[in-house]
């Protein structure tokens, strides 16, 4: 569950991490306000759930309050990921010398949490670690240990802080890996950390994820107005139409539409789109034996979805039926028609009888079928997976 830039900033206030006075807005009107009251150049950053808001025009800089109000209507006026932008964060632009990166996570393959530094900050971690992995210092802790002071002045000199400021990053990052335990988080970052002309340091950005189902342990969130929320913020008008009809579904930024047969098969599904050199537009569940209403209901998740070019569906009949898959699949053709191909594969429970009812179906209304390319048990799932990518790519 992944909390606000000026929620996370409160929370590390708290723990003795540096953080500059910024003010939470919810109007351009507010922002010149805030941008007055602060007498000098201004930075304004779109307040949503997700990564990217750079890149997208999210974060922008002001020199007076005039232009602070102008800034602010074109910023509220974006929708970043597809979500709308009705919160600011108005702070005082920064003399920045230098950025690094902090964090503290989980490592999931060794079940440890592994604090990460970098002397590069303010830049994706993720293709620092593919470019430049020697750049990345990690250290890795057992759930139960504490951070010590020495441990963490190791990783400040890591980022070429030299002199009385290793003590200050040192505290710095003690401090990270306190509220990382304290809130049950899931991540807490500090991108960029930044060192200001007078040798002082302060968070920039925060980002943090805590576990939600641990929430009910910490009524302190709960007194600030964190409250349950989508595991990566506001939901998407699909993810809220899903959500609506009882269907677990969560985009993501890929174009191939995913519909799957079960959770397990829908993971192994995306896997192999990503293998191929494909990449899925979402990743679905259509739920222990769904029914034909369910089915038409995931394809016109994805058949509405402007960012996918093609659908990759792939049934394996267990608890569920191939029959009932084939009947979701022709109420959704008669109902709403596929604007986009779409190549499937089904074996399994009843998969003969399956077959049967799109034959007789194509017979009858030939022109439902002319995006499709329906396959059976012969033919392998992993080219299945190849022709969806291929679609994609044409």
């Amino acid at each position: 569950m992944r909390l606000y830039e000026h929620e996370a900033k409160s929370l590390f206030a708290k723990l003795g991490i540096p953080v500059k006075g910024e003010a939470v807005v919810n109007s351009p009107e507010e922002a010149k306000e805030a941008a007055a009251k602060k007498g000098t150049s201004v930075v304004l950053k779109a307040q949503v759930l997700t990564g990217g808001r750079g890149k997208a025009g999210g974060i922008q800089m002001a020199d007076t309050p005039g232009e602070a109000l102008e800034v602010a209507k074109k910023i509220m006026a974006l929708k970043i990921r597809g979500f709308p932008v009705e919160r600011l964060l108005v702070a005082e632009k920064l003399d920045i010398q230098q950025e690094f990166y902090v964090g503290v996570t989980i490592d999931r393959i060794n079940y440890k949490i592994v604090v990460i530094v970098c002397p590069e900050g303010g830049v994706d971690i993720e293709e620092t670690a593919k470019k430049s992995p020697e750049k990345i210092h990690r250290l890795s802790l057992s759930i139960n240990d504490s951070l010590y002071p020495y441990q963490a002045i190791a990783l400040a000199k890591a980022l070429g802080v030299t002199g009385g400021e290793v003590r200050k990053v040192g505290a710095i990052i003690v401090n990270l890996h306190k509220l990382f335990k304290s809130c049950d988080a899931k991540l807490v970052e500090i991108n960029p950390l930044v060192r200001l002309a007078d040798g002082s340091y302060v968070a920039a950005d925060a980002r943090m994820s805590i576990d939600d189902d641990a929430l009910f342990r910490h009524s302190e969130l709960m007194a600030m107005g964190i409250e349950k929320r989508h595991e990566e913020g506001e939901m998407t008008e699909r993810e809220q139409q899903a959500r609506e009809w009882s269907i677990p579904y969560l985009d993501l930024d890929g174009n191939i539409g995913m519909f799957p047969g079960g959770a397990g098969f829908g993971i192994m599904g995306n896997d192999f789109i990503e293998h191929f050199g494909g990449k899925p537009a979402n990743f679905m569940d259509s739920g222990g034996g769904p029914s034909p209403e369910r089915l038409a209901k995931m394809l016109v998740l994805l058949d509405e979805n402007t960012q996918v070019k093609a659908i990759f569906g792939a049934r394996f009949g267990g608890i569920s039926r191939c029959d009932d898959f084939a009947k979701g699949v022709i109420m959704f053709l008669k109902e709403h028609g596929l604007s986009k191909p779409m190549v499937m594969r089904m074996t399994g429970n009843m998969w003969q009888e399956g077959v049967r009812l799109f034959e007789e179906a194509k017979r009858e209304h030939p022109e439902l079928f002319e995006k499709i390319e329906i396959h059976g048990i012969e033919t392998p799932i992993e080219e299945i997976a190849k022709r969806a990518v291929e679609l994609a790519k044409s």
